[in-house]
């Protein structure tokens, strides 16, 4: 009698255990097709983890969609694609073009900060350091060029950077000089297509993404944490560079203040394959996964990864709660 109250203990024990493990899902779990809209500068490590994801999960087939953030969104807005998961290189395009109507929640995820890219071949790369990039771009036959404010943040991000360095340096009408010697060709639609241009020697000098630089082993200036929109404690400051962009609706504009690069990324409400972009953002928000690719490319992560309430963590599903903080 004992023998079999000992088995049925052992039974219920075991039984117990695994419905209290947590679950987890088999390599036939997650399936399909899951649209991925990025930014541009996220490009090579979405392009790891893709890799990585597919290896754990055969049966699902990530499609990316590389653009300037902004341009992403009016993908969602405006053109009415489908799309699973939004990523932006600005948590707040996600907060103004796509809340409350097209997502409910913003998770910020990563940070960067801008630098002044160049080649061995472009002029003066010899010369170029971080107290004398501003004469430089401003030189004659200088060519140097910034990625299209309207479509991507890097670029209106550009035009932050130019402005805070006016005041910084106390030079009145730095910023105006260095915009007119910066022809209207030489903006482009995303900062990564900059990188091309930098490496045929078609341009000098390029505004990018630190972790840009880094993963197409551009050389670059590091900047002054005062302007390079790479510091919180500096947001005060970064405050004072606006820039005025395209607003949601044809003719209308708005205003971008300056504030420290953070990266966004959401599910859409109507994401034609919901249950696998959870399950992919499982993974890029683990710091054993994606966040851990991110590290390794250059651009530090948020761990955890945050939201800046408590009433929007509670409306993320349920899984992923338990992996991002509540901090603004």
């Amino acid at each position: 009698m004992r023998e079999k109250s000992g088995c049925k203990w052992l039974l219920y024990v075991i039984i117990t255990i695994v419905i209290l493990l947590p679950c987890s899902k088999s390599s036939g779990d997650v399936s399909g097709k899951i649209i991925i809209f990025n930014a541009g500068s996220l490009t090579l490590p979405f392009a790891r983890m893709e890799k990585e994801f597919e290896a754990r999960y055969p049966k699902a087939d990530i499609l990316r969609e590389a653009a300037g953030s902004r341009k992403c969104a009016r993908k969602i807005t405006d053109l009415k694609k489908p799309c699973d998961i939004m990523a932006s290189a600005d948590f707040t395009v996600i907060d103004q073009m796509l809340i409350p109507k097209y997502a409910d929640w913003n998770i910020r995820f990563a940070t960067n900060r801008l630098v002044l890219c160049y080649m061995d071949k472009s002029k003066y790369s010899k010369e170029v350091n971080a107290q004398n990039w501003f004469e430089i771009l401003g030189r004659k036959g200088v060519v140097w060029g910034h990625s299209d404010p309207n479509l991507d943040p890097c670029g209106y991000r550009s035009l932050m950077v130019l402005q805070l360095a006016e005041k910084y340096y106390k030079i009145p009408g730095l910023y105006e000089r260095l915009i007119a010697n910066r022809p209207k060709e030489n903006i482009r639609p995303k900062s990564v297509e900059l990188v091309s241009l930098l490496q045929t020697g078609n341009m000098d000098y390029a505004w990018e993404y630190r972790s840009v630089a880094v993963q197409h082993e551009l050389k670059f200036v590091e900047l002054a944490d005062q302007i390079n929109l790479g510091n919180y404690k500096y947001d005060e400051f970064y405050k004072k560079a606006v820039v005025e962009v395209a607003g949601k609706k044809p003719g209308t504009t708005i205003k971008k203040k300056g504030k420290s690069c953070t990266y966004g990324i959401t599910i859409l409400k109507d994401a034609p394959n919901k249950e696998a972009a959870i399950s992919i953002l499982q993974y890029m928000l683990d710091p054993h996964g994606g966040l851990k690719v991110l590290q390794e490319m250059g651009q530090p992560p948020f761990i955890p990864c945050r939201v800046p309430t408590a009433a929007m963590r509670k409306s993320l599903p349920r899984v992923l709660q338990k992996m991002v903080e509540v901090k603004d």
